[in-house]
């Protein structure tokens, strides 16, 4: 059943067994996994079935310094599906040596490792439609593929592991029948989680307060409350419900939106390789798309003390004319037309001058037939295609690349999300964001940076150039990049430590847990989609378990310690 808020009488109350907070990528997982369980489930969704300006705009939060984060209303899509709407589809599982405590990163180490989200691994690459959970290229295929560097030897790194993509799948689209036909599952719209009420003692939550912009409130009381609204807002509700705990709920020990971490990545250098190279998609059988990348080996990770990397092979930098491309050429021109997101990371929010414009429309003429062929294969692949051709893939005839890179950050817990001044049209308080990256974040990439130039050149296969010099400003060139908000409401075994225990439960509050990419106590160097729907699938699990089992709230004097 799907209902709208805006249709409640004023002052309604609802109540379920499970109120899920957030129908995007998790939100709309567990739901689904909880179909037919027969618990009574709640999904509250603060948008519509499409993009709502209003809405989006209670996103809008500011920012410590602009050039190193992105608005907080970017990012995000506040409807049905959430982010899935625009995602890149991008998945991958978390590494064992995420999990692992590394003396060399300071606060690593999970209360949980890879064997608790390995049973729900296979059921969250089936939901975002990413193929088979096989991401090595000896497991992924039946038989023998090209290497992707023919040659290439390394102790340092891997060139067999992959990334898979999701068709992208729009999570709203997709699964909004399955919601709207399940029996035991309501999903309300346009209803904005304003206020978190805690019973007298603080040890369980009573009720949450919900409001429209069109000025309906109503209550929902449930047994158990998941936020699975993302990172972002999880931290907001926690700090801004405050009528019980001063500081607000899960924050005995200030560290609701401490250790707020994205990734660090850029694009640089140059590698001039002396034979062919395979850079491109393989196919899986299901008709997934795969890509290699070359992978930091953890044994490597360990001998030089530095944090998770990965590095794909890349084309010349987009807004420099003089790689002659018409088809890079051609997507500087058209950047008004390609999603903030993306747009960001291809052209790096460079203006050029109009002299240097020219040069850019000089090679779309100039290399017309690719370009043609280009824009073809851009209306055939990805317009027209639901499996979607995930990215710009350039053939260079030269053999030459640039390196892009995707890496780990090290929690630090002076990076931080805290409330403003500010409100909005509900009355909540605006974020303020302050993403830092630490020495170690740059002594992960010039490591890594390092070893991949001398493994180039031992191996014979070419020779990688870049300026040490510059790698802090290529890191930091997009800022905390890629939306993945993580590490706000951590997981940890004690509450001094962190915000939720091991089942995602907020410490001292035996009813509220928390789905979020912001349960990670680290980053990887994955992108934290796949993960975070097997954590939501996880605590699924642990919700049916507790269904049968009396609630009882938990001792704030017993878990504080």
């Amino acid at each position: 059943m799907i209902i709208d808020a805006n249709t409640l009488p004023e002052g309604e109350a609802l109540s379920a067994d499970i109120c899920i907070v957030g129908a995007g990528a998790v939100g709309i997982a567990m739901a689904l996994d909880l179909i037919g369980s027969g618990l009574d489930v709640l999904l509250l969704e603060a948008g519509g079935f499409g993009r709502e300006e209003d809405t989006q705009a209670l996103y809008a939060g500011s920012v410590a310094d602009p050039a190193l984060h992105s608005p907080p209303d970017t990012y995000r899509e506040r409807r049905l599906g959430g982010s899935t709407s625009t995602w890149g589809g991008r998945s991958m599982p978390f590494d064992p040596v995420d999990f692992e405590k590394r003396d060399y990163i300071a606060h690593s180490g999970w209360p949980i490792g890879p064997a608790d989200l390995a049973p729900f691994y296979p059921e969250a690459n089936r939901i975002c439609e990413a193929g088979r959970f096989a991401y090595t290229i000896e497991t992924a295929f039946d038989h023998p593929r090209k290497p992707m560097i023919d040659g290439f030897e390394s102790a340092n790194f891997t060139t067999n592991t992959l990334e898979r993509f999701s068709c992208p799948t729009d999570f709203g689209r997709r699964y909004k029948h399955k919601l709207e036909t399940a029996s035991n599952v309501r999903l309300v719209l346009h209803a904005n989680v304003a206020h978190i009420a805690l019973d007298a003692l603080g040890g369980k939550v009573d009720r949450l307060h919900v409001a429209t912009l069109t000025d309906r409130h109503f209550a929902v009381r449930a047994r158990h409350f998941v936020l699975a609204n993302g990172g972002l807002e999880a931290t907001r509700l926690l700090l801004a419900s405050r009528d019980v705990h001063a500081n607000g709920i899960g924050n005995h020990h200030d560290l609701v939106g401490r250790f707020y971490m994205c990734h660090v990545a850029g694009t640089i250098g140059a590698i001039q390789f002396n034979r062919p190279i395979w850079n491109g998609y393989d196919i899986a059988d299901e008709g997934t798309y795969c890509r290699r990348r070359l992978a930091l080996r953890p044994e490597a990770q360990h001998r030089h003390g530095i944090g998770n990397i990965i590095a794909r092979l890349h084309h010349p930098r987009i807004t420099d004319p003089a790689h002659r491309n018409g088809v890079l050429s051609m997507l500087y021109l058209a950047r008004m037309f390609i999603p903030y997101e993306y747009g960001k990371r291809l052209h790096g929010g460079v203006d050029l001058d109009v002299p240097t414009r020219l040069k850019h429309l000089r090679n779309v003429l100039t290399d017309m037939p690719d370009t043609a062929a280009f824009m073809l294969h851009l209306l055939l692949k990805r317009r027209l295609a639901e499996r979607k051709f995930p990215s710009i893939i350039i053939r260079s005839k030269a053999h030459l690349h640039s390196l892009d890179f995707h890496a780990e950050q090290e929690p630090n817990p002076a990076s931080r999300i805290t409330l403003s001044g500010e409100t909005d049209a509900l009355g909540l308080p605006r974020l303020m964001i302050d993403w830092r990256y630490t020495a170690k974040d740059i002594d992960t990439v010039s490591t890594m940076l390092a070893l991949l130039a001398e493994d180039i050149a031992s191996s014979g296969v070419g020779r990688f150039d870049y300026d040490p010099a510059s790698v802090e400003q290529e890191m930091t060139r997009y800022g905390a990049y890629g939306g993945h908000h993580i590490g706000v409401t951590r997981m940890a075994a004690s509450p001094r430590d962190g915000v939720v225990d091991a089942d995602c439960t907020v410490h001292g509050v035996a009813n509220l847990h928390i789905a979020a990419a912001s349960v990670f106590p680290t980053s990887s160097q994955a992108n934290p989609t796949l993960t975070v729907i097997a954590m939501g699938l996880r605590l699924a699990r642990h919700l049916k378990d507790q269904a049968t089992r009396p609630l009882r709230a938990r001792s704030l004097a017993g878990t504080m310690s």
